[in-house]
């Protein structure tokens, strides 16, 4: 498996591919080119297609400003990749300076023209959660133990980076108002919801998860900063349990960090198994992996064994089995934002029920055989039930 590096990445939303890839691309032609005078990007294939909804024209013009930038949009496809874009340097007497091909290739990684789209290296010895656990087993480690024997010396505090941003999300989300960019014109209600938490006496936890989902949820939908937990889509389930945590249960970040880690360890299992992507399986492999690996975070800070960790990220993805991807508009935001409030709050079910349902029974259904069955659902989704970009 790769590093979880590639499966937590900060960024900005909606979309890995359609924001993080191209404002990489401008970050680093604008390095190259602070002087330009202006800019112009055609924009092709899925870039064109969906780049307003995805708001990558919005993305590409922030990263750009001051200077001006305009845009064009076809349909037709770049020889190397769906997500493909040119982008035209000129000077201040309006010449062309440079024309640079350069694509968005999924995960927020970037590459120009003529260079390999090579995969990232494999820094893992094992692909199933089931050889994870008989390995752990067999050495007598914890598996936070396991991902840092596998990872490089600075993993950990990368880690730290990615706790940060995903309380950065929360915390930016709970304080904003208005509208979401977009047809939609969506309203925010995050903020609203917290302060209803805070005045409500009965189910206010729940309240408060929900409202640092939305708060994740909509800054992502709206542009903002966010992690990859998988995915943008799916950005806001994952910070809505550590915060929770964090901020109701008064985990320490320290502790947080391995919760966290160990949460990735089974998105990795299914990103290298099946996919995390709505395009390929519909949202069961976003928000359902999201889940899953929020309810093994939640089992985690219940210190709970493995084998429970393992039951509760297995019913995490189970219960959203046939999640289809079809957003409103083609924006993420209807049914998204809600989605990822309501598989929040299950993966903290998942990791409760986990815990008092083991001291009963052994779980007949291992994480590995519901990755296997959710990639199977995902092909049998009919392709219009399925996001057609990639998030």
């Amino acid at each position: 498996m790769e590093s979880l590096r590639e499966l937590f990445k900060i960024g900005v939303g909606p979309s890995s591919s359609h924001t993080m890839g191209p404002q990489r691309a401008a970050r680093v032609i604008l390095k190259y080119y602070p002087n330009a005078s202006r800019f112009h990007v055609d924009l092709h294939g899925s870039l064109a297609l969906t780049g307003k909804g995805h708001l990558t024209d919005y993305i590409i013009e922030k990263t750009f400003a001051p200077i001006p930038v305009t845009f064009s949009f076809h349909a037709d496809e770049l020889p190397q990749h769906p997500n493909g874009m040119i982008v035209h340097v000129f000077d201040e007497s309006e010449n062309e300076i440079k024309e640079i091909e350069i694509y968005s290739v999924g995960g927020g990684s970037i590459c120009f023209k003529g260079e390999s789209l090579e995969e990232p290296p494999k820094v893992y010895k094992h692909n199933t959660m089931q050889e994870i656990l008989e390995y752990v087993h067999e050495n007598g480690i914890s598996l936070y133990e396991y991902i840092l024997e596998n990872e490089d010396e600075n993993f950990e505090s990368y880690l730290y980076d990615v706790l940060e941003a995903m309380f950065r999300s929360v915390k930016s989300g709970l304080k904003k108002e208005g509208t979401i960019h977009g047809r939609l014109q969506l309203k925010r209600v995050a903020k609203s919801m917290y302060q209803q938490a805070k005045n409500t006496r009965f189910a206010s936890e729940r309240l408060f998860v929900a409202s640092y989902a939305y708060a994740v949820a909509e800054e992502n939908a709206d542009g903002g900063e966010v992690v990859t937990a998988p995915t943008c889509g799916a950005s806001g389930i994952m910070p809505a349990v550590l915060y929770y945590c964090y901020k109701q249960l008064k985990i320490e970040k320290k502790d947080l960090v391995q919760a966290l880690a160990v949460g990735g360890l089974f998105g990795n299992v299914v990103k290298t198994n099946a996919t995390i992507s709505g395009a390929d399986g519909g949202c069961q492999a976003e928000v359902g992996t999201a889940c899953a690996m929020a309810a093994a975070t939640m089992a985690w800070v219940y210190e709970l064994n493995n084998s429970l960790i393992e039951y509760a990220a297995e019913m995490g993805l189970e219960h959203n089995l046939g999640l289809t991807c079809d957003p409103v508009g083609g924006y993420v935001q209807i049914p998204c934002i809600e989605r990822n409030a309501v598989a929040a709050l299950r993966a903290i079910d998942c990791a409760f029920l986990s815990k008092h349902l083991g001291k009963i029974r052994k779980n007949r259904v291992s994480f590995d055989m519901i990755v296997n069955t959710m990639n199977y659902t995902g092909k049998k989704i009919a392709v219009e039930l399925k996001e057609k970009t990639g998030a």
